[in-house]
């Protein structure tokens, strides 16, 4: 006899979702789009999730601050959480956070990639440019670039 493994709910669905990582309600609302039938209602669905404290926008933001903020710079995260469909109002709260260990990050970072200071120019233009495309800004990149002149 041959077992025909049945779809999960939309419900069932959702909770395994929030059970790998957290969601903000956008990012949840939009991988379970696909999956909505007639009979389902998906806003009915996700005020319950969040009414039983299973779905929150603001542990979204904090886990995905926690897991960013060593490699990567406050753009890019705050530009991250926009994409996940977390509040600003949310977004500009946890900014202070984020600018507090940014220098010591793009230190890391920094270190990580590049052994030794730069040469001339055209490397430093190169180290900047990738310090920039991890989200860093021009403020902590100088003060970075500034600390590793001064070591050399």
């Amino acid at each position: 006899m041959v077992k025909v493994k049945s779809q999960p709910s939309l419900r069932g669905r959702a909770l395994q979702a929030l059970a790998r990582r957290e969601h903000s309600r956008a990012e949840l609302r939009s991988k379970l789009l696909t999956h909505v039938t007639e009979a389902d209602d998906l806003g009915v669905l996700l005020d319950d999730l969040e009414r039983r404290g299973w779905l929150s926008d603001a542990r979204a933001l904090e886990q995905t601050v926690r897991i960013r903020s060593a490699r990567f710079g406050t753009q890019r995260i705050a530009h991250e959480l926009r994409q996940k469909g977390i509040s600003e109002e949310l977004i500009n709260a946890s900014i202070p956070q984020l600018k507090e260990g940014e220098l010591e990050a793009a230190r890391n970072v920094w270190q990580r990639k590049f052994t030794s200071p730069p040469q001339d120019q055209k490397e430093k233009a190169k180290q900047v440019r990738f310090l920039q495309s991890r989200g860093f800004s021009m403020d902590v990149i100088f003060k970075v670039m500034r600390i590793q002149d001064d070591d050399a």
